[in-house]
């Protein structure tokens, strides 16, 4: 009979779960750059969940953790991530660079600019950008 030997065992990354941050007294879970990329409507809403459970009135989410089909508009992977967001009155931040996405199409760019006129979907290029965009708001919210 033959000893068993033992098969080396894949070390996983911790993964950091997100965390709550008041921003001007704004409720915003930041989401960390290392995590499960967002893929579509069961991702989005595990995020939710924790939003949800944190009391988040915003969640900010780095572009790392968006899949390029989040970029490509035809996919409408964006369009169904953001409207289970906008169904839970959840608002969300997307933040990093997004230049080359952008630079390869006119209808992202017009959807970006779009969405940063509004309330409910902002993309941004840092936190420091999101906390000047909500600073005005937190006049406007009640306190937590």
């Amino acid at each position: 009979m033959t000893e068993p030997t033992e098969t080396p065992q894949a070390t996983e990354t911790p993964q950091v779960p997100p965390a709550l941050q008041y921003i001007h007294g704004i409720p915003v879970l930041r989401c960390p750059s290392g995590g499960e990329p967002l893929r579509g409507e069961r991702e989005a809403l595990d995020l939710i969940g924790d939003a949800f459970s944190l009391g988040a009135a915003w969640v900010a989410i780095p572009v790392g953790r968006f899949e390029d089909a989040f970029f490509r508009l035809s996919t409408r992977v964006a369009g169904d991530i953001v409207q289970k967001f906008v169904n839970y009155r959840l608002r969300v931040a997307v933040v990093g660079d997004i230049a080359r996405h952008t630079a390869a199409s006119t209808a992202l760019r017009d959807f970006v600019r779009e969405s940063n006129r509004g309330t409910q979907l902002w993309f941004v290029p840092d936190i420091k950008a999101l906390s000047a965009r909500l600073a005005p708001e937190s006049k406007e919210l009640p306190a937590p």
